[in-house]
């Protein structure tokens, strides 16, 4: 997720909006993305259709969420009928989420939309790539680039094909890497014309430049600047009273103690008195107790004591 309250001509390519709009255009979309992909994966990339998550509902509170991530296919043919590798790309810019785990989700409903029910040759399966490119270092080793895949613990040269792999890439990253992919992320995160220093950031930086001044676009940003400020104001009311209810129910709790604590005090003081006055350090000592059930027994042993001297002897 790239949600960043920015005005529309500071948009970067990281921001969710802003890649959504040029995946999404019908000139420019195909080969923005092949361009990107080709740089981030260091291979040519053949055809491809995209699945671009631009549209989002309209702008009232009750709407809780919005898919803004890029999905790609690519086939082995250009009549698009053999699907050989799919692609979930989608830039994320906020902190404090498991990634590792988000993306397992995430990968999981991808995968179920490649299989119909009643089929049973899992190989037509097309290859996974869960892309996620970041502002931050999701792993804290500076590396511009991080692949994960399954293998086997026990046998290192045993190789596990299951056709899926998790690419994080870290826009500050220094190590790993070519010369190419730093530029190209460098660009991701800071699209301007100086950041365009090659002839792939070149080409993305036209196709950016294309779409920022389709007047269409900047009319979809603020109905998403609109649908966003109503989803968040949406999430600060229902957090606020969510504290609300439980500030609530600690007062109650609380009132609700105090009230039992002072009725079965008052019932201990009435049964000691009938035998004496109360020494006012017992009274001291036994206004401190908070715990309910240590004042239940000293309720039990006020009622079976015949004086002060049995309670408090019965209590030490």
């Amino acid at each position: 997720m790239g949600y960043t309250n920015k005005p529309f001509e500071e948009l970067d390519v990281l921001d969710d909006f802003l890649i959504n709009a040029i995946a999404a255009d019908s000139e420019v979309g195909e080969s923005f993305c092949r361009r990107l992909l080709s740089v981030l994966l260091q291979r040519e990339i053949g055809e491809i259709s995209i699945i671009a998550q631009y549209t989002f509902p309209a702008p009232t509170p009750e709407y809780r969420g919005i898919r803004m991530d890029v999905k790609i296919e690519e086939f082995q043919d250009r009549n698009r009928t053999k699907l050989t590798n799919a692609y979930d790309l989608e830039p994320h810019l906020q902190k404090g989420i498991d990634l590792p785990r988000h993306n397992r989700f995430y990968q999981a409903r991808s995968d179920s939309k490649h299989m119909k029910r009643g089929v049973n040759d899992f190989s037509t399966m097309p290859n996974l790539f869960v892309i996620t490119i970041l502002n931050f270092d999701p792993f804290g080793y500076d590396y511009m680039m991080y692949t994960i895949q399954n293998h086997c613990l026990e046998v290192e040269e045993l190789s596990y094909e299951d056709g899926l792999k998790f690419l994080y890439f870290y826009a500050g990253g220094t190590k790993g890497g070519s010369d190419n992919l730093r530029s190209m992320l460098r660009y991701l995160q800071h699209s301007t014309a100086d950041n365009a220093t090659d002839a792939s950031t070149r080409e993305l930086h036209d196709y950016v430049s294309r779409v920022k001044t389709s007047p269409g676009t900047r009319e979809a940003y603020m109905t998403f600047e609109e649908f966003i400020y109503y989803k968040e104001r949406a999430i600060a009311e229902e957090v606020k009273k969510e504290v609300t209810n439980e500030v609530t129910k600690e007062v109650t709790k609380k009132v609700a103690e105090e009230t039992q604590k002072s009725t079965m005090l008052e019932n201990i003081y009435d049964l000691l008195e009938e035998h004496e006055e109360i020494p006012l350090s017992l009274r001291e000592s036994l206004d401190k107790v908070d715990d309910i059930d240590l004042l239940r027994k000293y309720l039990k042993a006020a009622a079976k004591a015949d004086s002060i001297e049995a309670f408090m002897a019965s209590i030490a």
